[in-house]
């Protein structure tokens, strides 16, 4: 009796497993699940009126591979290599039996398939795959620090080559049926209610027991080892690419490149043993732990809207108001009505409006050059989109987000018409990413209303969407606004009000470090290239040339007007000022800023940067750039979370990674302590603060926390 597989065989004698976990809406590859498969695949072959069998699903999606909550405790529950590559074998073992228990079996993939459903499915000897563009196969364990540890890394080179395999785990990337079919990862496509019917026939017509690879004779395609031309080349460039996108801080790239690479020289089995070693070092180490932990675990449940209040009523927003058609507004009018939902979308000029609403006409056409969608959908979405310039038209509107200048007055002039039109249970909400909430909420009628929504530009590629509590803000202005967008199928965190709020405050201290680094006469390209290799996306003096110089300039004058006499000049203050008042160097929106942008040309770091300031003449290795700019980062993080601002170490390491891009190998900024070690991070802390000046140093309660080796996230 099996709880997790439905088996019964048909009059042709063909034996049906249909995957189906009970009370999940996706089958997983559990404990409970292996077992069952190696009960079944037993009855199967032993069983002689059995001629064969097919494996689909009894959900909609076939299986999205191994139980990560389980995986991501792996590391704090103190597991050895010996313990993974256990793990590892018992998996691989259970499939290669499905592959060589002496009857053909086919895979009916009636949806997703992605890591161990994939594997499954590879085990299987012929493979029928749904005619669905939601039907995506991949192995995706690279996203999350691992490697295929069920046979991935030893079947797909074997069937499609190692030249086109690698890419597909490197890259972790997802496949559409057509080009699943086209590499030759399945054998034919089908309707869905068609599939169980072909892999039926397939078994019952041609069906063959045994694997490519455990025929004699079998040679992979396009050749293996080092005395193979291509297969040398392959692993050449894979091998540069990878120090060139990942300077050696993620080790499951080059895991899988070994694996795969050790794994085709020798005997299928011996590299299945080879395989499992790999897995093992990688689920047993901390980067694992990290990317699991954030990029899925915790990504879930937001995505899940953990932070909900409970007790409000789900909402959508049917009718959503955006007051500035500007790069945010227009960026945001895009996604909603992507979303179906109606957007009114006002500037202060119909042309203005309208040159809003034109750039979700160019994001849509780009969409369909690259058969993504269809002009009638494109249409449909374009017809959502209202530009206007009259107030009375967000009349009914759910929702209305302000996403005009960063200027406290124009913000509550707005404010006051938008609700002087809007219904009494709209909400309002500002796109602000630096003026307080609580302050803005001042200019507006019902402050229990009012919220910060925090898109990141640009809004379309952007997943995460900062929610910002002020001091009045309502449980129900917090829900609706989750609700919102998770409409648009975003990520989102809550934090509570301060002047920067969470995200901007803490990528500012990146930019920040930067621009101190260089009046100290630090090399800039060492700068920039030493961000590159701790693999931050890019440099922070590019990354401030890309929101402008001017834009962090105003910000911190905006403060200093705020403020008054209690306004502390940030260490890099001197230095904008001069690129901003003396050189009009904004940035890049100007043409010039700490990069020159040449028409026609690569951008290079202004020659006349060393100049301003002179290069000292000993300069700091690269391991100490690359942990200045990370740890002011992950201080700054520990400092938002003492005062309050960060309820959730799981919003900060989200926040952190999908807000401004800190490394995901660190699992975020919080993650980032607790992997150094709270005591060695607060000492580093101490020493640079000796070095470089007091925006180092640590509160008592850091230092307090560190005493007790309290970490942010409890371990498993």
């Amino acid at each position: 009796m099996t709880t997790t597989i439905q088996y019964t065989v048909d009059a042709d004698g063909i034996a049906i497993l249909a995957l189906d976990i009970p009370g999940q809406t996706m089958n997983l590859l559990t404990p409970e699940l292996v077992g069952d498969l190696q009960s079944c695949v037993e009855k199967l072959a032993g069983d002689q009126a059995v001629k064969g069998a097919v494996i689909t699903s009894a959900k909609p999606a076939f299986m999205a591979g191994a139980d990560l909550k389980d995986l991501v405790t792996a590391y704090d529950r103190g597991w050895t290599v010996a313990d993974g590559y256990r793990q590892s074998q018992e998996l691989s073992q259970a499939f290669r039996r499905v592959e060589t228990c002496g009857k053909p079996v086919a895979a009916a993939i009636n949806g997703v398939a992605l890591g161990g459903g994939l594997e499954l499915c590879l085990a299987c000897h012929y493979r029928v795959l749904a005619d669905d563009r939601k039907a995506k196969i991949g192995l995706p364990e690279v996203t999350i620090g691992l490697l295929p540890g069920a046979g991935g890394t030893q079947r797909l080179p074997r069937l499609i080559g190692i030249r086109e395999a690698l890419p597909l785990m490197l890259e972790g990337r997802q496949l559409t049926p057509d080009k699943a079919l086209e590499l030759g990862i399945v054998h034919e496509l089908a309707p869905a209610d068609q599939l169980v019917e072909r892999a039926r026939r397939w078994v019952l017509d041609a069906g063959d027991p045994e694997a490519p690879w455990d025929k004699q004779g079998f040679r992979i395609p396009g050749g293996a080892g080092a005395m193979n031309p291509k297969a040398v080349e392959t692993f050449m460039v894979g091998t540069s690419l990878l120090a060139g996108k990942a300077f050696h801080n993620y080790p499951a790239p080059k895991a899988i490149m070994s694996a795969v690479y050790e794994g085709t020289i020798t005997p299928f089995d011996t590299g299945l043993r080879i395989e499992s070693k790999y897995f093992a070092q990688l689920v047993s180490g901390v980067v694992a732990r990290n990317m699991m932990r954030t990029l899925f675990v915790n990504k879930g449940a937001s995505d899940k809207l953990a932070r909900r209040p409970a007790g409000v009523e789900k909402s959508t927003v049917g009718k959503l108001g955006i007051l500035g058609a500007g790069m945010m507004g227009a960026g945001v009018a895009y996604v909603s009505a992507r979303a179906g939902i109606e957007v009114i979308l006002l500037d202060t000029s119909i042309e203005g409006a309208e040159k809003g609403k034109a750039y979700s006409r160019t994001l849509l056409e780009k969409a369909i050059s690259r058969g993504k969608s269809t002009p009638d959908k494109a249409d449909a979405v374009l017809g959502l989109i209202t530009p206007t310039i009259d107030y009375a038209d967000l009349d009914g509107c759910d929702l209305v987000i302000e996403a005009v200048f960063e200027n406290r007055e124009i913000k509550a002039n707005v404010t006051a018409r938008a609700e002087a039109v809007i219904p009494d249970t709209g909400i309002f909400a500002s796109n602000t990413s630096t003026l307080p909430i609580t302050g803005l909420a001042e200019a507006s009628e019902r402050p229990e209303k009012f919220i910060g929504i925090h898109f990141f530009s640009p809004v379309d590629k952007m997943q995460l969407v900062e929610i910002i509590v002020g001091e009045k803000t309502s449980d129900e202005a917090i829900a609706r606004s989750l609700d919102y967008v998770q409409q648009l199928r975003k990520t989102p965190i809550v934090v509570n009000d301060s002047r920067g709020f969470y995200t901007s405050r803490c990528f500012m201290t990146f930019t920040n470090e930067g621009m101190t680094m260089v009046t100290e006469g630090i090399n800039p390209a060492l700068i920039e290239n030493a961000a590159k290799m701790a693999s931050m996306p890019v440099g922070p003096l590019a990354v401030i040339d890309e929101v402008t110089i001017e834009l962090g300039y105003k910000i911190a004058m905006q403060a200093k007007a705020d403020l008054g006499d209690a306004f502390q000049p940030i260490s890099g203050f001197d230095i904008m000022k001069r690129m901003v008042e003396e050189l009009d160097r904004k940035g890049k929106r100007y043409g010039k800023g700490f990069y020159d942008y040449p028409e026609g040309g690569e951008k290079h770091l202004w020659l006349g940067l060393t100049e301003l300031y002179p290069l000292a003449e000993q300069q700091p290795s690269v391991d100490e750039v690359k942990n200045r700019l990370l740890i002011i980062q992950a201080l700054e993080t520990a400092r938002c979370y003492e005062e309050g601002v960060l309820s959730h170490p799981a919003d900060a390491d989200l926040g952190s990674i999908f807000g401004w891009g800190f490394p995901p190998w660190t699992g975020g900024t919080l993650s980032f302590i607790d992997t150094m070690g709270i005591a060695k991070f607060v000492a580093e802390c101490d020493r640079m603060a000796g070095a470089y000046g007091p925006r180092f140093e640590v509160s008592d309660w850091l230092r307090a926390r560190a005493g007790r080796g309290e970490t942010f996230h409890p371990a498993a």
